[in-house]
């Protein structure tokens, strides 16, 4: 660690390009990162926190420099801002691992020009008149500060851990060891590392995306709207034809807030019959890319959704065979009928009365009511019994499978993560196709409708108008997707998990979104066996329907082991 007295030194030695943007804004084309520690303490009823150390690094390996107060780190930004000529319109980007934490710490110490976040307390961007732009590596990772290092590709940082001891009140006076040092430096060398490799991938830091959701987002987009080998240029007839897609594929505010209300994520949960014990013997198995491969095999609204007025339980379920469904539904003397799990969680319930709860899951209760879809039903009348059945408004869409360009891109992104894992010279194109992967599923579910979380001297939420924002979203000319894909996804993702902790019984343990704890392995290998085959038959189909060859569907690492997507995987 280098004092910030000499950073003028190496300030004066560094070689850059300036990188020109349409929006006329120049970037000085170097790795930078920032971090501090922080540290807190209880005065009676008050916490109090403030930084002790601060760290920059201004190009990777160059030497990291640092700071006791914010002081000191505004004396090297209006450095920066001489020696490099910045201003608003000529920036020096600085990486930080969790904008939003650093930002709480230092926001009253800067004048900000513009501060772009995704909610309340969350910036993914903040300029500050020293031409400085902060911007966040957490978000563009996708990984934490560890496992950001442990991606690495061309340069090898570690990163230290348990060096710092948080239980300690540490002020900008108190001597810090070695080791300390070395933790808080090896912190900005990650993101400098990190920030490295991003701009060899992307040819300078202007192009570098805010997300690791807004890489995939930008991918697919272009493979919906453009011809396959240039991305600059658009084939009039795939842009109508996919344009007519979305057209097709517009939605109602009350649409929107029935969807809203039915959306549910990855279930994780515990089997309660073992809580508190040591178990031997648990087996860990898991989906090959879970979310991916429903993408693939299964089939989504491909139309707006229209409501429908549904008298019984059979014509419900007509509805659920032939259609994507959404219903409000209201359940009485509503009752868990296996002792393993416990599906329904309390919260999204609109409506619930003399409920039993198992850690936020519903086991039974005199009256629920709740939003679902078709998928959540089919789980539901596997695992809960009830006395009566109420069905309040309901919408059905048309189901088919997602579009061809975007079902391409899925298997594309799959395919390349399985070839070019371990192989020399790939890794930085392995570890894109592997982000852009997991992130494929996150563009889905990005909301029509979200306040606008606004920084001026403190925090404020501006509120949007529901109607506006819909509208604007049916009319959006760049979009590509449609809202309700990605409650399916997770809710076929849920089925097809359930069907595992349904086939375990007992021996079932624990579930994480796409994976399971059980006992007993052997004997559940017919189960495995047999939802393998289930879901290769589902992904031929759509292979047969798009004219797809049916090896993308397994493609082979460089050992020359086949990968299939969506079976499962014995850890």
């Amino acid at each position: 660690m280098i004092p910030s007295s000499q950073i003028a030194d190496l300030i004066d030695g560094l070689e850059f390009d300036v990188i020109r943007t349409n929006k006329k804004v120049d970037y000085i084309n170097l790795p930078c990162g920032f971090d501090i520690e922080t540290t807190s303490y209880k005065d009676g009823a008050n916490k109090t926190a403030f930084m002790y150390i601060w760290a920059l690094g201004i190009g990777h390996d160059t030497g990291v420099y640092y700071g006791r107060t914010w002081e000191e780190f505004a004396d090297v930004c209006e450095l920066l801002q001489d020696k490099l000529g910045l201003n608003s319109e000529r920036r020096l980007v600085v990486y930080v691992h969790n904008l939003g934490y650093e930002f709480q710490f230092m926001r009253k110490h800067f004048h900000w020009l513009n501060v772009f976040a995704v909610g309340e307390r969350k910036p993914t961007k903040a300029l500050c008149d020293y031409g400085i732009e902060f911007r966040d590596s957490y978000i563009l990772s996708g990984f934490s500060l560890a496992n950001t290092a442990k991606n690495l590709v061309k340069h090898k940082v570690k990163k230290m851990v348990g060096d710092l001891d948080y239980s300690l009140v540490r002020t900008h006076l108190t001597p810090l060891t070695d080791l300390e040092m070395q933790y808080c430096e090896n912190d900005v060398a990650i993101i400098t590392a990190y920030i490295s490799e991003q701009i060899d991938l992307y040819d300078n830091v202007s192009k570098i995306p805010m997300t690791n959701t807004g890489r995939v987002r930008t991918h697919v987009r272009n493979e919906c709207y453009y011809t396959a080998k240039s991305h600059k240029k658009s084939s009039k007839g795939k842009y109508l034809a996919y344009r007519k897609i979305m057209n097709d594929l517009t939605i109602s505010v009350d649409a929107y807030k029935q969807l809203k209300r039915a959306f549910m994520g990855g279930f994780t949960h515990a089997n309660a019959n073992h809580s508190g014990k040591t178990l031997q013997n648990v087996s860990s198995i898991d989906f090959t890319s879970s979310y991916p491969s429903v993408m693939v095999s299964e089939k989504f609204p491909m139309s707006r959704f229209k409501p429908v007025s549904i008298k019984t339980v059979k014509q419900l379920e007509e509805y659920c065979v032939k259609y994507c469904m959404v219903f409000d539904v209201k359940f009485t003397n509503f009752k868990c009928k296996i002792t393993q799990e416990t599906y329904l969680s309390e919260s999204k319930c609109s409506h619930i009365s003399g409920a039993v709860i198992n850690n936020g899951r519903v086991v039974a209760a005199d009256e629920l009511a709740t939003t679902i879809t078709d998928a959540d039903f089919e789980i539901m009348k596997q695992v809960y019994s009830w006395e009566h059945i109420a069905i309040g408004v309901a919408r059905y869409a048309h189901k088919n499978y997602l579009p061809k360009a975007i079902v391409k891109s899925v298997l594309d992104l799959y395919q390349n993560k399985t070839q070019l894992k371990d192989v020399a010279g790939s890794e930085v194109e392995y570890m894109l196709s592997k982000g852009m992967l997991n992130s494929i599923y996150g563009m889905c579910v990005t909301d029509i409708v979200k306040d606008n979380a606004v920084y001026s001297d403190d925090w404020a939420v501006e509120r949007v108008d529901i109607l506006d924002e819909v509208d604007k979203y049916n009319k959006s000319k760049n979009r590509f997707l449609y809202y309700a894909w990605g409650l399916w996804v997770t809710a076929y993702a849920r089925r097809n998990l359930w069907t595992g902790i349904i086939a375990a019984g007992d021996d079932y343990v624990y579930s994480d979104t796409d994976s399971l704890k059980v006992l007993n392995y052997e004997k559940h290998k017919p189960y495995t066996e047999w939802f393998d085959k289930r879901i290769i038959g589902k992904m031929e189909e759509m292979c047969d329907y798009y004219k797809f060859d049916k090896t993308l569907l397994s493609p082979k690492t460089k050992d020359g082991v086949v990968k299939m997507m969506g079976v499962w995987d014995f850890e």
